[in-house]
Order: C-alpha cells, then sequence, then structure tokens
C-alpha cells in the first residue's frame, strides 16, 4: 500500500476528529450555561455528542482542558475580530461603530458563550485564566482606544467605565435572543443604536 492510498481515508479520520471535537465544545456550551462548568461531567458530555465519557479523552485530557478551549478561544476569536475591524480603518467613531456591530453580531449568535463565561471563568487554572484576562484587557483597548480620540476631554477612568457600560448592555440584552417572540433583527438595531448613543454622548 503506498502513501496516496493512505492519505484520503487518513484525512477522513482526521475530519471526523475535528467535526467531534467541534460538536463535543458546541454541547459543552449549552450544558455549562444551562448546569453550569462543576454540574456538568464527562459522562453528560459524551452522552450529548453520543459517545461514551471515556472516548471524550480522545479529544480533550479532560473537563478543565474543554473549559479553557471554550474560553481561551472566544477570548481570542474576539480580539482576532476586533484587530480585523480596526485595521478596515475610517474615522473613531467609523471604527467603534464596526465593533458595536460586530461585538453585537458575536452576542447574539453567542449567548450561551456569554453565560459560560460569566458563571465559569473563575474556574480556569490559574495560567489560562491570566491569559483570558490579558487577551480581554486588550479587546476593551481597542475601544477605548477610539473612545479616547471622541471623548479627548474624559479621563481614562471615565472612558473605561463607558466601554464596559456598553459591554453589559450588549451581553445582557443577548439572552432575550432566545425568545422565538423576539426579532434578532430588530433586536439587533436597537443594540447597535443604544451602544452608540451610550458611547457617543458627551458627558455633561
Amino acid at each position: 500500500m503506498n502513501a496516496t492510498s493512505i492519505t484520503p481515508a487518513s484525512t477522513d479520520r482526521d475530519r471526523a476528529k475535528a467535526q467531534r471535537r467541534r460538536d463535543l465544545l458546541v454541547e459543552a456550551t449549552r450544558l455549562f450555561a444551562i448546569r453550569g462548568y462543576a454540574g456538568v461531567s464527562l459522562e453528560d458530555l459524551g452522552a450529548a455528542c453520543g459517545i461514551s465519557g471515556p472516548a471524550v479523552y480522545r479529544h480533550f485530557s479532560g473537563k478543565s482542558a474543554v473549559l479553557i478551549a471554550l474560553l481561551v478561544g472566544v477570548s481570542q476569536d474576539l480580539l482576532k475580530g476586533g484587530k480585523e475591524v480596526r485595521a478596515e480603518g475610517g474615522t473613531p467613531s467609523e471604527i467603534l461603530g464596526r465593533l458595536i456591530s460586530f461585538h453585537t453580531d458575536f452576542a447574539l449568535a453567542r449567548p450561551d458563550m456569554i453565560q459560560v463565561q460569566d458563571r465559569n471563568l473563575e474556574a480556569l487554572p490559574e495560567a489560562e485564566l491570566h491569559l483570558v484576562r490579558k487577551l480581554q484587557r486588550d479587546y476593551i483597548s481597542l475601544w477605548t482606544e477610539q473612545l479616547h480620540l471622541i471623548h479627548p476631554e474624559e479621563s481614562a477612568t471615565v472612558i473605561r467605565f463607558r466601554a464596559h457600560a456598553a459591554f453589559g448592555l450588549l451581553n445582557s440584552t443577548a439572552h432575550s435572543a432566545h425568545s422565538p417572540r423576539t426579532s434578532k433583527k430588530g433586536l439587533r438595531k436597537l443594540l447597535n443604536q443604544m451602544a452608540t448613543a451610550a458611547l457617543s454622548t458627551p458627558v455633561g
């Protein structure tokens, strides 16, 4: 058997393994949001994906590794996306507007992830918790850089308060998107308008 005959099967297995890992992360997000990290076992996670608890070890070294993959991964994704928004250029108000839209889309698409982060961040091992905190600070800095340019007269404390208030609005309100009566399109527009008003209006 030559190498070319092995490659397709190997590639298929790799794809299947990668998909199983993604499925486990999706189910972990759902279960951790509902029950909390401490309330979910590897057996629960495996069962949600149609495999045994021990089979989860083929993809993660343990439950802690699942939480690390979720929370480090989402923080990296937010920072990467925010940097891409800034790299598009424009005026500070235009960049801030796109950051608001970017974060609104994230919050509406992944409300369970926000809940997992809010409830279970402190369950991370110390090194990963430090990494997530740094990634979060770097992401916030993308916002405060633009806010300093829009409101040069305001202190760093007020600027950071503005940014955190906007995150609170966008992250918490996104949970209402679970309601079948809520139009995500309408909610997205409303959240963008409210966050823009809160960040743009001068204090006085």
